[in-house]
């Protein structure tokens, strides 16, 4: 007897962008030349506004959230005063893209949301996790590597990338293959490696390899400093370098562990063609308003 097989559907995607992240990385990718009809740089905004339609031309995702939040989070400088300390200030040409973005964002009908003290990051992992624990699937678009703690079979990470391909694409297999651990313990690596770009210097002598090899032995951040103050477990340097100041490294895996934010599901929310097109000739950028209108 002859019948059909009903093919369910696959649910579109949540995308939830770093916005902090690819507001700098578009101010400096593009040259401040491209301004508005007021001769007021526009660069950052029109090309976060690019890379993220890139990426919804290519994985139509059932609505955008651009995440915002604290540049560093009071507990994290609590926990180590140098956290962020050595980044430099905003340049003033994007202090007014930055002011401007969630408004010029909005009309796309792209929602922001922020978390007051905390960070993008910690509301990027909250939404994530709501997502998942609805059977959502999950892409996280950010430059953020402290962020390979969220990927997993739901949460997929686009990494950006110069060139025409797009943003790198990272799943639990491409956290293995980068760092050779789980996405889970990715905090625990931190910790033991360091992170430059967040001033957190790690265990001294401690590179990528050997805290891979420390986690995939001892799986741990807390099983590798039991290791540690145990004669004969590992070399001497490195014994010296865990257990001369334990609480420090558990204070840097705090601070690459991401808060959980109270937030609900995200509704669904269409990309505004034509009011993006209109709030991107406000700003004089005419090529951007063609393609969105086209």
């Amino acid at each position: 007897m002859g019948g059909s097989i009903a093919l369910r559907p696959v649910p579109a995607a949540l995308l939830a962008v770093d916005a902090p992240s690819l507001l700098y990385r578009a101010f400096f990718a593009l040259p401040q030349s491209i301004t508005d009809g007021d001769g007021q740089p526009v660069n950052a905004l029109l090309g976060m506004a690019n890379l993220v339609l890139f990426v919804i031309e290519r994985y139509d995702p059932r609505a955008v959230v651009l995440c915002w939040g604290a540049e560093a989070a009071a507990y994290r400088t609590e926990l180590f005063a140098p956290y962020h300390a050595d980044r430099p200030p905003m340049p003033p040409e994007l202090e007014r893209q930055w002011r401007d973005a969630p408004g010029f964002f909005g009309a796309f009908g792209w929602r922001s949301e922020t978390v007051g003290e905390l960070e993008a990051d910690d509301l990027l992992g909250s939404l994530a996790h709501v997502e998942a624990a609805a059977g959502g699937e999950v892409l996280l678009f950010t430059g953020d590597r402290d962020m390979f703690q969220c990927v997993s079979d739901a949460v997929t990470m686009l990494f950006p990338r110069g060139g025409k391909d797009g943003p790198e694409v990272v799943d639990p297999a491409g956290v293995r293959e980068r760092y050779g651990i789980e996405p889970a313990q990715v905090p625990d690596f931190i910790a033991l490696r360091g992170d430059p770009s967040d001033g957190l210097p790690g265990a001294k002598g401690i590179g990528a390899k050997t805290a891979r090899d420390l986690l995939r032995a001892h799986e741990t951040l807390e099983g590798v400093l039991a290791a540690a103050s145990k004669p004969g477990r590992m070399t001497p340097r490195q014994a010296g370098a865990l257990t001369g100041d334990p609480d420090a490294l558990r204070a840097f895996k705090d601070i690459a562990t991401l808060r959980a934010v109270d937030l609900e599901r995200p509704p669904d929310g269409p990309l505004d063609r034509p009011g993006a097109a209109a709030a991107a000739r406000e700003r004089g950028m005419n090529r951007l308003a063609e393609r969105l209108e086209g």
